[in-house]
Protein backbone atom coordinates (compact mmCIF):
# COMPACT_ATOMS: atom_id res chain seq x y z
CA UNK A 1 0.00 0.00 0.00
CA UNK A 2 1.86 3.55 -0.85
CA UNK A 3 1.81 5.56 1.79
CA UNK A 4 0.08 9.08 1.93
CA UNK A 5 1.12 12.22 4.13
CA UNK A 6 -2.34 13.38 6.05
CA UNK A 7 -1.40 16.54 7.80
CA UNK A 8 -2.80 17.53 10.65
CA UNK A 9 -4.97 21.48 9.23
CA UNK A 10 -4.31 22.71 12.80
CA UNK A 11 -0.40 22.53 11.87
CA UNK A 12 -1.03 24.17 9.01
CA UNK A 13 -3.09 27.06 10.24
CA UNK A 14 -0.30 27.71 12.85
CA UNK A 15 1.59 28.62 10.17
CA UNK A 16 -0.54 30.90 7.74
CA UNK A 17 0.62 34.19 8.75
CA UNK A 18 1.34 36.32 11.06
CA UNK A 19 -1.72 38.06 11.11
CA UNK A 20 -3.33 35.85 13.78
CA UNK A 21 -0.67 33.95 15.91
CA UNK A 22 -2.61 30.17 16.00
CA UNK A 23 -1.03 27.41 18.56
CA UNK A 24 0.74 23.97 16.94
CA UNK A 25 -0.62 21.12 18.30
CA UNK A 26 3.15 20.35 19.21
CA UNK A 27 3.29 23.66 20.94
CA UNK A 28 -0.49 23.20 22.85
CA UNK A 29 1.20 19.70 23.94
CA UNK A 30 4.29 20.72 25.22
CA UNK A 31 2.34 23.64 27.60
CA UNK A 32 -0.29 20.73 28.63
CA UNK A 33 3.22 18.65 29.38
CA UNK A 34 3.99 21.19 32.66
CA UNK A 35 0.80 19.70 34.41
CA UNK A 36 0.74 16.81 36.41
CA UNK A 37 -0.80 14.07 34.71
CA UNK A 38 -3.05 12.55 37.00
CA UNK A 39 -5.39 15.75 36.23
CA UNK A 40 -6.12 13.18 33.08
CA UNK A 41 -6.82 10.43 35.06
CA UNK A 42 -9.58 12.08 36.79
CA UNK A 43 -13.17 12.74 35.77
CA UNK A 44 -13.65 15.24 37.37
CA UNK A 45 -11.03 17.81 36.23
CA UNK A 46 -12.57 20.62 34.58
CA UNK A 47 -10.59 22.51 31.76
CA UNK A 48 -11.09 25.69 30.54
CA UNK A 49 -9.65 27.57 27.37
CA UNK A 50 -11.10 30.89 27.59
CA UNK A 51 -10.00 32.56 23.95
CA UNK A 52 -10.35 29.47 21.82
CA UNK A 53 -9.34 30.11 18.32
CA UNK A 54 -8.28 27.02 16.59
CA UNK A 55 -9.89 24.49 19.12
CA UNK A 56 -6.44 22.66 19.57
CA UNK A 57 -6.04 23.13 23.43
CA UNK A 58 -9.09 21.45 23.85
CA UNK A 59 -8.85 18.63 21.52
CA UNK A 60 -5.39 17.79 23.10
CA UNK A 61 -6.84 17.55 26.45
CA UNK A 62 -9.80 15.50 24.88
CA UNK A 63 -7.53 12.81 23.26
CA UNK A 64 -5.40 12.61 26.90
CA UNK A 65 -8.34 12.15 29.06
CA UNK A 66 -9.86 9.89 26.33
CA UNK A 67 -6.82 7.65 27.33
CA UNK A 68 -6.74 8.75 30.84
CA UNK A 69 -10.37 7.28 31.70
CA UNK A 70 -10.29 4.23 29.73
CA UNK A 71 -10.27 1.91 32.43
CA UNK A 72 -13.23 4.04 34.48
CA UNK A 73 -15.26 4.62 31.88
CA UNK A 74 -14.49 1.70 29.42
CA UNK A 75 -17.77 2.44 27.14
CA UNK A 76 -16.18 4.82 24.56
CA UNK A 77 -19.40 6.98 23.52
CA UNK A 78 -19.94 7.51 27.61
CA UNK A 79 -16.78 8.56 28.15
CA UNK A 80 -16.95 10.89 25.09
CA UNK A 81 -19.89 12.11 26.36
CA UNK A 82 -18.72 12.71 29.56
CA UNK A 83 -15.42 14.61 28.72
CA UNK A 84 -17.13 16.84 26.34
CA UNK A 85 -20.26 18.06 28.81
CA UNK A 86 -18.18 17.68 32.34
CA UNK A 87 -14.68 18.75 31.66
CA UNK A 88 -13.77 20.20 28.86
CA UNK A 89 -15.18 24.17 28.35
CA UNK A 90 -14.31 26.83 25.87
CA UNK A 91 -14.45 30.76 25.08
CA UNK A 92 -14.13 31.83 21.52
CA UNK A 93 -12.58 35.15 20.50
CA UNK A 94 -15.30 35.54 17.86
CA UNK A 95 -17.57 34.03 15.81
CA UNK A 96 -15.56 31.94 13.55
CA UNK A 97 -13.03 31.38 15.71
CA UNK A 98 -15.93 29.32 17.69
CA UNK A 99 -17.14 27.82 14.99
CA UNK A 100 -13.47 26.21 13.56
CA UNK A 101 -12.83 25.41 17.51
CA UNK A 102 -16.51 23.82 17.59
CA UNK A 103 -15.28 21.72 14.29
CA UNK A 104 -11.83 20.92 16.05
CA UNK A 105 -13.41 19.39 19.40
CA UNK A 106 -17.01 18.18 18.58
CA UNK A 107 -16.37 17.02 14.18
CA UNK A 108 -18.72 19.73 13.83
CA UNK A 109 -19.47 23.40 13.87
CA UNK A 110 -22.47 22.16 15.96
CA UNK A 111 -22.32 20.77 19.25
CA UNK A 112 -25.93 18.89 18.55
CA UNK A 113 -25.01 17.94 14.99
CA UNK A 114 -25.75 15.00 13.15
CA UNK A 115 -22.15 14.44 13.22
CA UNK A 116 -21.24 15.59 16.86
CA UNK A 117 -19.00 13.08 18.35
CA UNK A 118 -20.93 13.94 21.70
CA UNK A 119 -24.84 13.17 21.32
CA UNK A 120 -26.10 14.23 24.83
CA UNK A 121 -25.70 18.57 24.06
CA UNK A 122 -29.09 20.09 23.47
CA UNK A 123 -27.80 22.83 22.04
CA UNK A 124 -25.79 24.30 18.78
CA UNK A 125 -23.01 26.04 21.02
CA UNK A 126 -22.47 22.80 23.62
CA UNK A 127 -19.86 24.08 26.27
CA UNK A 128 -17.68 25.78 23.45
CA UNK A 129 -19.16 29.35 23.82
CA UNK A 130 -19.41 32.35 22.51
CA UNK A 131 -21.51 35.56 22.92
CA UNK A 132 -21.13 39.49 21.72
CA UNK A 133 -20.47 41.55 24.05
CA UNK A 134 -19.80 45.90 24.13
CA UNK A 135 -16.91 47.19 26.33
CA UNK A 136 -17.94 49.12 28.96
CA UNK A 137 -16.83 53.28 28.40
CA UNK A 138 -15.64 55.32 31.60
CA UNK A 139 -13.76 58.41 30.43
CA UNK A 140 -13.17 57.65 26.96
CA UNK A 141 -11.90 53.65 27.43
CA UNK A 142 -13.53 50.38 28.23
CA UNK A 143 -12.71 49.69 32.00
CA UNK A 144 -12.07 46.02 30.93
CA UNK A 145 -9.84 46.01 27.94
CA UNK A 146 -8.55 49.89 28.04
CA UNK A 147 -10.01 50.31 24.21
CA UNK A 148 -9.97 53.53 23.06
CA UNK A 149 -13.55 55.05 22.46
CA UNK A 150 -12.42 57.75 20.15
CA UNK A 151 -10.18 55.75 17.95
CA UNK A 152 -13.31 53.06 17.80
CA UNK A 153 -15.91 55.53 17.13
CA UNK A 154 -13.54 57.62 14.22
CA UNK A 155 -12.05 54.09 12.48
CA UNK A 156 -14.35 52.13 10.61
CA UNK A 157 -11.94 49.51 10.30
CA UNK A 158 -11.69 48.33 13.94
CA UNK A 159 -13.32 45.36 15.00
CA UNK A 160 -16.11 46.76 17.30
CA UNK A 161 -16.50 43.50 19.13
CA UNK A 162 -14.99 43.00 22.90
CA UNK A 163 -13.75 39.44 24.28
CA UNK A 164 -16.15 37.56 26.38
CA UNK A 165 -14.06 36.35 28.82
CA UNK A 166 -12.35 39.56 29.61
CA UNK A 167 -15.94 41.62 29.21
CA UNK A 168 -18.56 38.99 30.99
CA UNK A 169 -18.93 37.02 34.23
CA UNK A 170 -17.91 33.63 33.74
CA UNK A 171 -21.56 32.69 34.43
CA UNK A 172 -22.86 34.71 32.49
CA UNK A 173 -20.78 33.28 28.82
CA UNK A 174 -21.65 29.88 30.28
CA UNK A 175 -24.65 29.58 31.80
CA UNK A 176 -23.57 27.96 34.64
CA UNK A 177 -21.15 28.69 37.41
CA UNK A 178 -18.01 27.02 37.91
CA UNK A 179 -14.46 26.40 38.88
CA UNK A 180 -11.62 25.32 37.20
CA UNK A 181 -9.14 23.42 37.94
CA UNK A 182 -6.84 24.23 34.43
CA UNK A 183 -6.90 27.45 32.25
CA UNK A 184 -4.85 27.23 29.12
CA UNK A 185 -4.55 29.30 26.27
CA UNK A 186 -3.41 31.87 23.68
CA UNK A 187 -4.94 34.81 23.90
CA UNK A 188 -5.19 37.87 21.27
CA UNK A 189 -1.26 39.88 21.90
CA UNK A 190 -2.86 43.34 21.24
CA UNK A 191 -6.09 45.29 19.79
CA UNK A 192 -5.70 47.95 16.98
CA UNK A 193 -6.13 51.46 17.59
CA UNK A 194 -6.19 52.27 14.06
CA UNK A 195 -2.29 53.39 14.04
CA UNK A 196 0.46 50.33 12.88
CA UNK A 197 1.23 47.60 14.49
CA UNK A 198 3.52 49.18 16.98
CA UNK A 199 1.31 51.50 18.14
CA UNK A 200 -1.50 48.92 19.41
CA UNK A 201 -2.03 48.11 22.66
CA UNK A 202 -1.23 44.84 24.52
CA UNK A 203 -4.56 42.89 25.92
CA UNK A 204 -3.37 39.57 26.84
CA UNK A 205 -2.56 40.97 30.26
CA UNK A 206 -5.80 41.01 30.55
CA UNK A 207 -6.64 37.61 30.22
CA UNK A 208 -3.80 36.39 32.38
CA UNK A 209 -5.18 38.75 35.27
CA UNK A 210 -9.11 37.28 35.20
CA UNK A 211 -7.75 34.14 34.79
CA UNK A 212 -6.62 34.15 37.96
CA UNK A 213 -9.58 36.07 39.73
CA UNK A 214 -11.21 32.72 38.84
CA UNK A 215 -8.66 30.68 41.42
CA UNK A 216 -7.72 27.76 39.21
CA UNK A 217 -5.44 24.84 40.38
CA UNK A 218 -3.23 25.46 37.36
CA UNK A 219 -2.67 28.61 34.72
CA UNK A 220 -0.88 27.96 31.65
CA UNK A 221 -0.94 30.60 29.54
CA UNK A 222 1.66 32.21 26.01
CA UNK A 223 2.22 34.98 25.84
CA UNK A 224 4.47 38.05 23.98
CA UNK A 225 7.64 38.42 26.46
CA UNK A 226 7.56 42.67 26.55
CA UNK A 227 5.89 42.25 29.99
CA UNK A 228 9.82 41.63 31.34
CA UNK A 229 10.77 44.87 31.25
CA UNK A 230 7.35 46.09 30.87
CA UNK A 231 6.10 48.84 28.34
CA UNK A 232 3.12 50.41 26.92
CA UNK A 233 0.42 49.49 29.80
CA UNK A 234 2.58 46.56 31.00
CA UNK A 235 4.14 48.30 33.89
CA UNK A 236 1.75 47.12 36.35
CA UNK A 237 1.08 43.57 34.86
CA UNK A 238 5.21 43.03 35.18
CA UNK A 239 5.49 44.25 38.85
CA UNK A 240 2.48 42.15 39.55
CA UNK A 241 3.85 39.23 37.34
CA UNK A 242 7.23 39.26 38.99
CA UNK A 243 6.55 39.66 42.45
CA UNK A 244 3.80 36.44 42.40
CA UNK A 245 5.47 33.37 43.47
CA UNK A 246 3.00 31.00 42.64
CA UNK A 247 4.12 30.93 38.96
CA UNK A 248 6.24 27.72 38.61
CA UNK A 249 7.67 27.62 35.48
CA UNK A 250 8.74 29.73 32.56
CA UNK A 251 9.39 28.60 29.28
CA UNK A 252 11.08 31.70 27.10
CA UNK A 253 11.86 31.58 23.01
CA UNK A 254 14.26 35.03 22.73
CA UNK A 255 13.10 34.39 19.26
CA UNK A 256 9.76 33.72 18.45
CA UNK A 257 10.27 31.50 15.27
CA UNK A 258 11.52 29.07 17.98
CA UNK A 259 8.09 28.73 18.58
CA UNK A 260 6.05 30.07 16.23
CA UNK A 261 8.02 28.89 12.89
CA UNK A 262 5.85 31.54 10.59
CA UNK A 263 5.54 34.41 13.05
CA UNK A 264 8.18 36.98 14.10
CA UNK A 265 7.12 39.08 17.41
CA UNK A 266 9.47 41.44 18.58
CA UNK A 267 10.69 40.39 22.08
CA UNK A 268 10.10 37.01 21.68
CA UNK A 269 7.26 34.80 23.45
CA UNK A 270 6.96 32.68 26.49
CA UNK A 271 4.32 30.79 28.25
CA UNK A 272 4.38 29.87 32.22
CA UNK A 273 3.10 27.66 34.78
CA UNK A 274 0.50 29.51 36.98
CA UNK A 275 0.36 26.88 40.40
CA UNK A 276 -2.22 27.87 43.12
CA UNK A 277 -0.68 25.66 46.37
CA UNK A 278 3.00 26.53 44.55
CA UNK A 279 5.29 28.87 46.54
CA UNK A 280 8.76 29.16 46.08
CA UNK A 281 11.18 30.36 43.22
CA UNK A 282 10.69 29.77 39.62
CA UNK A 283 11.80 27.34 37.72
CA UNK A 284 13.11 29.61 33.95
CA UNK A 285 13.94 27.64 31.06
CA UNK A 286 15.47 29.65 28.04
CA UNK A 287 15.03 28.20 24.20
CA UNK A 288 16.96 29.52 21.44
CA UNK A 289 17.31 26.46 18.58
CA UNK A 290 18.23 23.26 20.06
CA UNK A 291 19.64 25.03 23.17
CA UNK A 292 18.08 25.00 25.96
CA UNK A 293 19.10 26.38 30.14
CA UNK A 294 17.59 26.00 32.80
CA UNK A 295 17.57 27.12 36.39
CA UNK A 296 15.74 27.99 39.76
CA UNK A 297 15.19 31.89 40.06
CA UNK A 298 13.75 34.59 42.21
CA UNK A 299 11.31 36.44 39.61
CA UNK A 300 12.06 39.49 41.35
CA UNK A 301 15.24 39.99 42.13
CA UNK A 302 15.82 43.19 39.84
CA UNK A 303 12.63 45.54 38.50
CA UNK A 304 12.48 44.21 35.34
CA UNK A 305 12.87 40.27 34.50
CA UNK A 306 16.30 39.39 33.18
CA UNK A 307 15.21 36.91 31.07
CA UNK A 308 18.53 34.90 30.37
CA UNK A 309 19.94 32.31 33.02
CA UNK A 310 23.87 32.75 31.46
CA UNK A 311 23.19 36.76 32.11
CA UNK A 312 22.25 36.67 35.73
CA UNK A 313 25.39 35.33 36.97
CA UNK A 314 27.48 38.01 34.62
CA UNK A 315 25.07 40.67 35.86
CA UNK A 316 26.18 39.20 39.49
CA UNK A 317 29.61 39.74 38.65
CA UNK A 318 29.32 43.43 38.25
CA UNK A 319 28.39 44.37 42.24
CA UNK A 320 27.24 47.36 42.72
CA UNK A 321 27.52 49.82 40.00
CA UNK A 322 26.02 53.29 38.68
CA UNK A 323 24.02 52.94 35.59
CA UNK A 324 24.68 54.27 32.48
CA UNK A 325 20.95 55.28 32.18
CA UNK A 326 22.25 57.86 34.25
CA UNK A 327 23.57 59.74 31.78
CA UNK A 328 20.94 59.06 29.13
CA UNK A 329 18.37 61.88 28.40
CA UNK A 330 14.61 61.28 28.48
CA UNK A 331 13.10 60.11 24.96
CA UNK A 332 12.47 63.03 22.58
CA UNK A 333 15.17 65.09 24.55
CA UNK A 334 14.94 67.97 23.14
CA UNK A 335 10.80 68.17 22.45
CA UNK A 336 11.09 67.76 18.66
CA UNK A 337 8.90 64.90 17.46
CA UNK A 338 9.72 62.55 14.79
CA UNK A 339 7.90 64.23 11.88
CA UNK A 340 9.86 67.78 12.65
CA UNK A 341 12.39 68.97 9.86
CA UNK A 342 13.29 72.27 10.52
CA UNK A 343 14.18 74.89 8.44
CA UNK A 344 15.96 73.88 5.29
CA UNK A 345 18.59 77.38 5.79
CA UNK A 346 19.83 78.81 9.24
CA UNK A 347 19.32 81.71 10.55
CA UNK A 348 20.09 84.41 13.13
CA UNK A 349 20.35 82.37 16.69
CA UNK A 350 19.16 79.05 14.86
CA UNK A 351 21.20 75.61 15.78
CA UNK A 352 20.90 72.34 13.88
CA UNK A 353 18.29 69.88 14.24
CA UNK A 354 19.89 66.27 13.02
CA UNK A 355 16.43 64.15 12.20
CA UNK A 356 15.90 61.15 10.23
CA UNK A 357 16.01 62.83 6.83
CA UNK A 358 19.27 64.78 7.42
CA UNK A 359 19.51 68.13 9.29
CA UNK A 360 17.56 71.34 9.52
CA UNK A 361 17.44 73.96 11.46
CA UNK A 362 15.17 75.80 14.58
CA UNK A 363 15.65 78.85 17.07
CA UNK A 364 17.80 78.29 20.44
CA UNK A 365 14.71 79.87 21.90
CA UNK A 366 12.41 76.70 20.42
CA UNK A 367 14.55 74.44 23.06
CA UNK A 368 12.65 74.24 25.69
CA UNK A 369 13.76 70.74 27.44
CA UNK A 370 17.38 69.89 28.32
CA UNK A 371 18.69 73.13 27.68
CA UNK A 372 21.97 72.70 29.38
CA UNK A 373 22.66 69.80 26.90
CA UNK A 374 22.49 71.68 23.60
CA UNK A 375 26.20 73.46 24.21
CA UNK A 376 27.70 69.90 25.15
CA UNK A 377 28.87 66.63 22.93
CA UNK A 378 26.04 63.80 23.51
CA UNK A 379 25.99 60.86 21.22
CA UNK A 380 23.17 59.72 19.41
CA UNK A 381 21.68 56.19 17.71
CA UNK A 382 18.64 55.77 16.91
CA UNK A 383 15.83 54.44 18.55
CA UNK A 384 14.39 51.84 16.86
CA UNK A 385 17.00 48.57 17.35
CA UNK A 386 18.70 46.77 14.53
CA UNK A 387 17.44 43.88 13.22
CA UNK A 388 14.12 44.40 14.69
CA UNK A 389 14.90 43.07 17.90
CA UNK A 390 15.81 39.63 16.73
CA UNK A 391 18.94 37.77 15.74
CA UNK A 392 20.66 38.24 12.43
CA UNK A 393 21.51 35.27 10.19
CA UNK A 394 23.91 34.08 12.24
CA UNK A 395 21.66 34.00 15.44
CA UNK A 396 23.98 36.57 16.90
CA UNK A 397 22.19 40.60 17.34
CA UNK A 398 23.69 43.80 16.71
CA UNK A 399 21.16 45.70 19.24
CA UNK A 400 22.98 49.16 18.12
CA UNK A 401 22.42 50.72 14.55
CA UNK A 402 25.52 51.51 12.57
CA UNK A 403 23.85 55.20 12.36
CA UNK A 404 24.92 56.23 15.88
CA UNK A 405 27.38 59.18 15.67
CA UNK A 406 28.66 61.60 18.37
CA UNK A 407 27.07 64.92 17.97
CA UNK A 408 28.64 68.08 18.26
CA UNK A 409 28.08 70.88 20.88
CA UNK A 410 25.50 73.12 19.46
CA UNK A 411 23.30 70.75 17.90
CA UNK A 412 20.01 68.82 19.08
CA UNK A 413 18.51 66.09 17.66
CA UNK A 414 14.17 64.83 17.05
CA UNK A 415 12.95 62.00 18.89
CA UNK A 416 13.82 59.39 16.18
CA UNK A 417 17.68 59.42 18.45
CA UNK A 418 18.25 58.40 22.24
CA UNK A 419 20.79 61.34 23.19
CA UNK A 420 23.43 60.31 25.81
CA UNK A 421 26.49 62.20 27.58
CA UNK A 422 26.29 65.60 28.19
CA UNK A 423 30.19 66.08 27.88
CA UNK A 424 32.39 68.93 27.94
CA UNK A 425 34.74 67.58 25.21
CA UNK A 426 34.49 65.68 22.41
CA UNK A 427 37.17 63.01 23.58
CA UNK A 428 34.64 61.51 25.98
CA UNK A 429 32.18 61.29 23.34
CA UNK A 430 34.19 59.49 21.45
CA UNK A 431 35.06 56.95 23.96
CA UNK A 432 31.88 56.45 25.03
CA UNK A 433 31.16 55.34 21.22
CA UNK A 434 34.04 52.54 21.86
CA UNK A 435 32.17 51.30 24.68
CA UNK A 436 28.97 51.44 23.00
CA UNK A 437 30.14 49.40 20.08
CA UNK A 438 31.54 46.81 22.48
CA UNK A 439 30.36 43.35 22.94
CA UNK A 440 29.85 43.47 26.74
CA UNK A 441 27.62 46.55 26.45
CA UNK A 442 25.47 45.67 24.00
CA UNK A 443 24.86 42.45 25.68
CA UNK A 444 24.15 44.16 28.68
CA UNK A 445 21.83 46.51 26.89
CA UNK A 446 20.20 42.90 25.69
CA UNK A 447 18.92 41.75 28.90
CA UNK A 448 16.62 44.93 29.35
CA UNK A 449 15.26 44.72 26.01
CA UNK A 450 11.75 43.37 24.74
CA UNK A 451 10.53 45.43 22.13
CA UNK A 452 12.38 46.93 19.15
CA UNK A 453 12.93 50.89 20.78
CA UNK A 454 15.64 51.54 23.06
CA UNK A 455 15.06 53.57 25.44
CA UNK A 456 16.50 55.00 29.06
CA UNK A 457 15.67 51.88 30.49
CA UNK A 458 17.58 49.82 28.17
CA UNK A 459 20.81 50.56 29.96
CA UNK A 460 20.12 49.89 33.45
CA UNK A 461 22.44 46.78 33.60
CA UNK A 462 24.86 48.61 31.45
CA UNK A 463 27.97 50.26 34.10
CA UNK A 464 28.49 53.63 33.90
CA UNK A 465 32.01 53.46 32.82
CA UNK A 466 35.47 56.15 33.04
CA UNK A 467 35.15 57.86 29.59
CA UNK A 468 38.84 60.05 29.31
CA UNK A 469 39.99 56.74 27.70
CA UNK A 470 38.61 54.24 25.23
CA UNK A 471 36.95 51.13 26.18
CA UNK A 472 37.45 47.56 24.62
CA UNK A 473 35.59 43.83 25.56
CA UNK A 474 39.38 42.76 26.95
CA UNK A 475 40.05 45.56 29.28
CA UNK A 476 35.33 45.13 30.36
CA UNK A 477 36.35 41.47 30.52
CA UNK A 478 39.01 41.84 32.89
CA UNK A 479 37.70 44.55 35.00
CA UNK A 480 34.79 42.24 35.30
CA UNK A 481 36.75 38.72 36.03
CA UNK A 482 34.43 37.37 33.62
CA UNK A 483 35.62 33.36 32.94
CA UNK A 484 35.76 31.52 29.47
CA UNK A 485 32.56 30.22 29.52
CA UNK A 486 30.58 33.82 30.16
CA UNK A 487 33.07 35.64 27.31
CA UNK A 488 32.11 32.72 24.86
CA UNK A 489 28.53 33.30 25.57
CA UNK A 490 28.35 36.94 25.35
CA UNK A 491 30.29 36.46 22.26
CA UNK A 492 28.35 33.89 20.82
CA UNK A 493 24.78 36.47 21.18
CA UNK A 494 26.50 39.46 19.85
CA UNK A 495 27.56 40.48 16.63
CA UNK A 496 30.87 42.14 16.91
CA UNK A 497 30.78 46.26 15.46
CA UNK A 498 33.02 47.65 12.90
Amino acid sequence: MKNTYSPDILNCLANLSSDEVFTSPELANRMLDLLPKELFRSSKTRFLDPCSKSGVFLREIAKRLLAGLEEQIPDLQQRIDHIMTKQVFGIACTDLTAEMSRRTLYCTKQANGEYSVATCFDDAQGNLRYMRCQHTWENGKCKHCGANRAQYDRVETIESYAYPFIHKPIKEILKKDMQFDVIIGNPPYQMSDGGNSASAMPIYQHFVQQAKKLKPRFLIMITPSRWFAGGRGLDAYREEMLNDNRIEKIVDYADSQDCFPAVIIGGGVSYFLWNREYHGKCTVVNIAKEIKSETQRCLNEYPVFVRSNEAINIIHKLGLFTSLSSIVLPSNPFGFRTFIRGESKPSLDSIALINSEGVGYVKRSDVLKNIDAIDKFNVILTRAMSGGNKPMSDGKYQIIPSTMKVMNAGEICAETYICIGKFSNKKEADNLVSYLKTNFCRFMMLQAMTSIMINKDVFRFVPLQDFSHPWTDEMLYKKYNLDEDEISFIESMIRPME
